[in-house]
């Protein structure tokens, strides 16, 4: 079926907008196959035009906790029912003269008595779009008054609820070919979907229905053709019940990482580094980490090649903040200069991941220090008193996106002198005309971002000078730019605390700080980890997923469990703390117990006692962020080999199995199992290392075992003594104890160890024999 043509308001016809039976059940079965496995790391809204006129105003500040319980359920005449929740997206859109509600039975209810369909919006308060969009038609009264009369409409933040997000970005993505946030879907009141895409103008535009034609047009639909359109819900409905099955094939071989290195090949561009054609430039840094792995099973030269070059590319451009430090989300063209300028907490964790492994391999300083300046960013300015780590900063600030990161040379020469000035502006490349252009106009505005063309050690010798005084007065000059632009207004701050990032972030500072050698982020990853184990968690011991304003709540999901163990494996390697290791071993087991799919394999995103929607999603394929099945049979391969309980190695090869039609078509695009399965391809190595942590020897053969790039190796600490708790977690340690009161390091493969080095030599010799034995 096919809504009839609207009339725009100019008169003329409008492209018309489909309601989905317009595809055969086959073929949209086949079309949310399909697009289930090839979620891009980022969903764009291709062919619109960045717009600052609609970029969003002030808003009114929320009422106290004790202005709160005066207003009526509803939110009264100021607010709607958004004032009462936590999520910053949601409180964004609270004043909003719409009628919203949050996700929940109530909203489905009312749906039902008033016989509505149900209007969901999807987003998150950093995204530039979702700003557009409320600006041009949520805070306008006249598409306010449409969407109250004809829908009961629904705000989610996506990053809240993952689950809800991922079912209807899905049929977004199957219906439309392409997805984006805000993602828009219209449902009926028992959740089944038969419409979506993601922005819409006010206005009827660009062969896009605007919100003024839609919504009264679909509210028809509802009213005098409820047979088609109820008919249409049923075969989305199910045909999306399929997204719980996965295709499952044998656990692969190493051949999967051979086909994988050969599809990185042919889509890497050699001249920028990154990987993919078209206009934006995504990073994916698990990318790079499952390279690095290849690289180390295989010796080959240009897995290792496509990664330094991509992290050198990146460290060089616009994406980098060269002022303040820190990763934007991505870059609007090939080369990495104009970013979409939006901070994620995720990004700098697995940028930081990356670094570390790469400044592991090589020992290369430049990848040490971008470690170093992504962490002060963070503990800087994502940090909260409490220890945990806020979600994101917005691209916009003062109603434009990019405004607080971008230079005029009058504003460097006001700040930095002329002499000055002039350095800066050459290094960084801060024009004349500038290099930031309107994406609306392709106007040069006169601003620069500043960028590298190339290395400073590189440009040193142009400039006479050597490279580390040229890097001494680069960093004097970059302080008091930055001292500047903090004056600016800055972007807004999204502050809540979501498990699942915050478990990324505290495997990056304690992987990082291992590869440093630095115990300050070791120390900064245990203030987070034991946050998130205190104030995300329920009384019965499982994970909650948000925390704002010292309000915990809202159901976990898969990837919360899988990144906070995560999280806490690299701690334990970090600290020897066995705390760490019993919390992941205890997390896992709940995971196991309330996500697995006994029947199919793998794991589901949601609970088996969680809210039931039209699917309950499982997959493994990567996005911005790594799969949570992906992380888990990293994790279990992990465990496996710390604990030695075969049934985390037979969960892991299950896993992966379940995946296995999917790893073989397309590896690239689930590069986070793929470490995992580097793991239990093998060999692996176990480190034992017996005796006083606070021992000199100890201290130094574990911290050779840190500094290095040792994918498929585990590192244990076993203390004198039988009653030591690592034995209750892996029996196996119980023969591997000291030497006459003396430390010593145990090398094992299987579980089967060689004799105790007595010295570090000893050690690192051992060591480098274990880890040179051919992977094949």
């Amino acid at each position: 079926m096919v809504l009839a043509a609207p009339e725009s308001r100019a008169g003329g016809k409008m492209m018309p907008f489909p309601i989905f039976d317009a595809f055969s059940r086959f073929g949209f079965r086949r079309f949310l196959r399909f697009f289930a496995f090839r979620l891009a790391p980022i969903l764009l809204l291709p062919g619109l035009s960045m717009s600052n006129e609609n970029a969003p105003h002030a808003r009114p500040s929320i009422p106290s906790p004790a202005g709160l319980r005066e207003l009526p359920p509803d939110g009264g005449e100021k607010w709607n029912r958004l004032v009462f929740e936590q999520s910053p997206y949601l409180l964004q859109h609270a004043a909003n003269p719409v009628d919203w509600w949050p996700w929940g039975e109530a909203a489905f209810e009312a749906a039902r008595a008033q016989d509505k369909p149900v209007f969901l919006s999807v987003g998150y308060s950093t995204c530039h779009w979702c700003h557009v969009m409320e600006r041009e038609s949520f805070e306008d009264e006249e598409v306010a008054a449409l969407l109250n009369e004809h829908m009961i409409a629904i705000k989610v933040d996506r990053e809240e609820r993952p689950d809800i997000d991922h079912v209807y970005m899905t049929v977004t993505q199957a219906m439309t070919g392409s997805g984006g946030w805000p993602m828009t879907a219209v449902m009926t009141p028992d959740k089944k979907p038969f419409f979506a895409g993601t922005y819409y103008p006010k206005e009827s535009q660009w062969g896009r229905p605007g919100m003024t034609d839609l919504v009264p047009a679909l509210g028809r639909a509802w009213k005098e053709d409820r047979e088609k359109v109820l008919r249409s819900a049923n075969q989305i409905a199910e045909a999306i019940a399929d997204l719980g099955n996965s295709r499952a094939g044998a656990m692969p071989n190493g051949e999967v990482l051979e086909h994988a290195l050969d599809d990185y090949k042919r889509s890497y561009d050699r001249a920028h580094g990154g990987f993919g054609g078209g206009r934006n430039k995504f990073p994916v840094p698990h990318n790079l980490s499952l390279l690095l792995r290849i690289h180390a099973r295989t010796g080959n030269d240009e897995a290792r090649a496509m990664v330094e070059h991509t992290l050198q590319q990146m460290r060089l451009g616009g994406i980098w903040d060269h002022v303040g430090h820190g990763f934007h989300r991505y870059s609007t063209d090939e080369i990495w200069l104009l970013p979409h300028f939006e901070k994620m907490l995720y990004d700098q964790a697995l940028h930081a991941i990356a670094y570390s492994e790469a400044y592991q391999l090589t020992g290369n300083e430049e990848y040490a220090r971008v470690v170093r300046a992504i962490f002060d960013y963070v503990l800087r300015d994502m940090t909260a008193p409490g220890g945990g780590f806020y979600s994101a900063e917005d691209a916009d600030s003062e109603g434009v996106e990019g405004k607080f990161y971008v230079w005029t040379r009058e504003e460097v020469a006001e700040v930095l002198g002329a002499e000055d000035a002039e350095l800066f502006q050459t290094l960084f490349n801060i024009e004349k005309e500038g290099n930031f252009s309107e994406e609306a106009t392709g106007r040069r505005t006169g601003e620069s971002i500043p960028h590298l063309k190339k290395p400073l050690g590189e440009l040193a010798a142009s400039m006479k000078m050597t490279p580390e005084a040229l890097a001494e007065k680069a960093e004097a000059l970059r302080g008091k730019l930055f001292e500047h632009r903090e004056a600016r207004v800055h972007p807004y701050k999204d502050d809540k605390i979501l498990t699942d990032w915050n478990g990324l972030m505290i495997a990056a500072l304690a992987r990082g700080g291992m590869a440093l050698g630095e115990e300050k982020y070791v120390h900064a990853a245990e203030k987070a980890a034991n946050f998130i184990l205190t104030d995300l968690r329920g009384k019965d011991g499982r994970l909650l997923k948000r925390a704002r304003n010292g309000e915990a709540g809202l159901p976990a999901h898969l990837e919360d469990y899988a990144f906070i163990v995560w999280g806490l494996l690299d701690l334990y390697e970090a600290t020897f703390d066995v705390r760490y290791l019993q919390e992941a071993v205890t997390l896992t087991d709940v995971m196991i117990e309330h996500y697995a799919d006994e029947t199919g394999g793998g794991f589901f995103q949601t609970a088996d006692d969680g809210e039931v929607l039209l699917t309950r999603a499982k997959d493994a394929y990567d996005g911005a962020i790594p799969s949570g099945n992906g992380v888990a049979v990293c994790n279990l391969a992990r465990l496996a080999h710390l604990t030695g309980e075969e049934k985390y190695d037979r969960l892991a090869r299950g896993t992966a199995a379940a995946f296995g039609t999917a790893l073989a078509e397309q590896p690239t695009g689930h590069s986070q199992m793929l470490i995992g399965i580097d793991l239990l391809l093998g060999p692996a190595t176990e480190v034992v290392l017996a005796g006083n942590a606070d021992d000199p020897v100890l201290r130094e053969m574990a911290g050779h075992v840190r500094r290095a790039f040792l994918p498929r190796t585990v590192l244990v600490h076993r203390p004198e003594g039988d009653e030591a708790p690592i034995l209750g977690l892996a029996k196996f340690t119980r023969a591997q104890t000291p030497v006459k009161g003396r430390a010593v390091g145990y090398i094992c493969r299987n579980f089967a160890c060689e004799l105790p080095a007595r010295t570090v030599d000893e050690f690192r010799e051992r060591l480098k024999n274990a880890i040179t034995v051919n992977a094949d």
